[in-house]
């Protein structure tokens, strides 16, 4: 297990340093930040002034080598819009995105896995059409529409759920967060509904195809001929077999939630890095967008050794057939 989680490590660290080569180039080749940061009458003296204080003037390798040297030490640059660490501003506002991200991926759980089961034992029922056909929505529609549709019926039509802002927060263990306080849960309920309905469409997809797939085998047949009910089968055998697949999708999801929930908090004016990454496009905030891509990239890359750990726990012959 040791060898295999170094082995995890080593790449990990190879795909950030390419990455951060990656980002660091394609974002810093693209556009001027002096020409939003500086007013339009700014003389060319107070254009050079700025671009030595924010090491602007300097050639494109001797900025990443100073980028690589001081990220190594856990700087990752200084906002030019904000004047502040970039990797303080983005942890002010992550919190707010991980419980937006949490609740979608909670809401696909519980809401993915027993529909998926529901429709995979009733294959080619009405049961099973209705909530294949569903899921088929959740994948079609676009995201940005079905945030909409949620605003214009539960906020606009029946006014039953605020639309906009995190709301009133509240302290769990120290934490600040929305689950607080029921202001705050309600404004969290159509952002969380509106990320998790095209992970939803995917357990469900996932756990039906599991349980075909399962439901034939000899060992469920076993199983129903020594007397075992039902339920118990379904339950402790189906289930426990497509685990694995399961667990694979959600950890890499529960990445993709985070780094894709830019439109739900566009949207909703969620506080959250997805709308802190937008503003900052806008006015070329350099090192809030670099170090953004950094954090997002390094949360997947954890959230895919922690899944892979579960995946080697759960099926050992993963780890001596893992390259």
């Amino acid at each position: 297990m040791t060898a295999f989680v170094i082995r995890r490590l080593l790449q990990a660290m190879v795909v950030l340093f390419v990455t951060s080569v990656i980002v660091f180039t394609g974002v810093y080749a693209i556009g001027d930040p002096l020409e939003i940061l500086l007013p339009a009458d700014a003389t060319m003296a107070e254009r050079a002034q700025v671009a030595r204080s924010l090491g602007l003037d300097q050639p494109l390798i001797v900025q990443y080598g100073r980028f690589l040297m001081n990220a190594l030490s856990g700087n990752l640059g200084t906002s030019f819009v904000y004047n502040r660490p970039s990797i303080s501003i983005i942890l002010d506002r992550l919190p707010a995105t991980l419980e937006l991200a949490f609740s979608a991926l909670v809401l696909a759980i519980i809401i993915g896995i027993p529909l998926g089961l529901w429709s995979g034992l009733r294959r080619g029922s009405a049961v099973d059409e209705t909530i294949m056909t569903g899921s088929i929505l959740g994948f079609s529609l676009p995201n940005f529409w079905q945030g909409m549709m949620l605003i214009m019926i539960f906020s606009v039509y029946l006014g039953w759920l605020p639309s906009t802002g995190r709301g009133q927060t509240g302290t769990i263990l120290g934490i600040e967060t929305s689950f607080a306080t029921w202001d705050g849960i309600r404004h969290l309920i159509l952002p969380a509904i509106n990320l998790s309905l095209a992970k939803i469409s995917l357990v469900i997809r996932l756990t039906r195809t599991g349980v075909q797939e399962t439901m034939p085998l000899d060992f469920i047949k076993f199983a129903r001929a020594r007397g075992l009910s039902s339920r118990r089968i379904v339950t402790v055998h189906v289930l426990k077999n497509i685990l694995i697949p399961i667990i694979t999708v959600i950890g890499v999801e529960f990445g993709s939630l985070i780094a894709f929930a830019v439109v739900t908090e566009t949207i909703f004016s969620w506080p959250g890095v997805g709308k802190l990454i937008i503003d900052s496009i806008k006015v070329l905030d350099r090192p809030v967008v670099v170090a953004y891509i950094l954090v997002v990239v390094t949360m997947f890359i954890t959230i895919n050794l922690i899944v892979d750990i579960l995946y080697s726990i759960l099926d050992p012959r993963i780890r001596s057939k893992a390259p």
